[in-house]
């Protein structure tokens, strides 16, 4: 059978392989939207003229990096990730009264600019290429909790330079991908410690010197190519660590 839509990519490549790129594609593009359904196995096999149990071994594949989400009785959607739970898996987020809350945000700054070095290799830049820079604060009851530098690539981003900064909201991730067309599908977190220079013990509400938990984060497309690098300083107080291990 012919497909009616041929699967590119290396033909040295297995079948469910190239399948699996041309899904991602679809998702990367925007074709298939984060939270939404993708097509049935039956309709995935028409469409590109192969064998169900390679339709099933490309979306297992796609399921098994994270990339979708299978829901027993309702089908298969593409995953949205919830970035934010990465903070409070370090921190104890609680208001006055010791109830969970979620951070209020204020961006302080919003600014075009030439990157460092630094930020040009985690965010994979061109020579040239400028970026877009947001610092922000992360608030409870007007304590800052965190402190946030925050670089995207201004090619991608440049809608947001046209909202006020009181329009971001709370959440980074939604924005990005309603006004801008980008939607973030993993990331990489680094965490170190360091200590408060003078700047930040203000920010932070702590000693010049007191120790600093540093989580350094690079946000990733579905495609994989970096499209925020991220950089959360908060009070090493308040840090907890925790994993299971089996």
């Amino acid at each position: 059978m012919t497909p009616s839509t041929p699967l590119g990519y290396d033909e040295r490549l297995p079948l469910y392989q190239r399948l699996r790129e041309e899904m991602l594609a679809k998702i990367a593009a925007g074709e298939w939207l984060p939270g939404a359904p993708i097509p049935t196995e039956a309709e995935l096999t028409r469409l590109y003229g192969v064998a169900i149990g390679t339709v099933r071994k490309a979306v297992d594949t796609l399921v098994s990096e994270g990339l979708l989400l299978r829901s027993q009785g309702r089908g298969t959607f593409v995953r949205r990730p919830n970035f934010d739970a990465s903070l409070a898996r370090f921190f104890r987020q609680v208001n006055a009264s010791g109830g969970r809350e979620i951070p209020t945000s204020r961006i302080l700054v919003k600014a075009l600019q030439a990157p460092s070095a630094e930020v040009a290799t985690a965010l994979a830049l061109p020579e040239g290429e400028q970026v877009l820079y947001l610092e922000r604060l992360r608030m409870i009851e007007a304590r800052t909790l965190f402190h946030e530098d925050i670089w995207l690539p201004a090619s991608r981003f440049g809608a947001l330079l046209d909202i006020e900064a009181e329009q971001f909201g709370e959440l980074l991730y939604p924005l990005y991908e309603a006004r801008c067309g980008q939607c973030i599908a993993s990331a990489r977190e680094t965490l170190t410690v360091g200590a408060a220079d003078e700047g930040m013990a203000k920010v932070l509400a702590i000693d010049s010197g007191a120790p600093v938990v540093n989580i350094e984060r690079v946000a990733l497309g579905y495609d994989r190519s970096p499209l925020e690098y991220r950089i959360s300083r908060a009070a090493a107080e308040g840090f907890r660590y925790q994993i299971d291990i089996s």
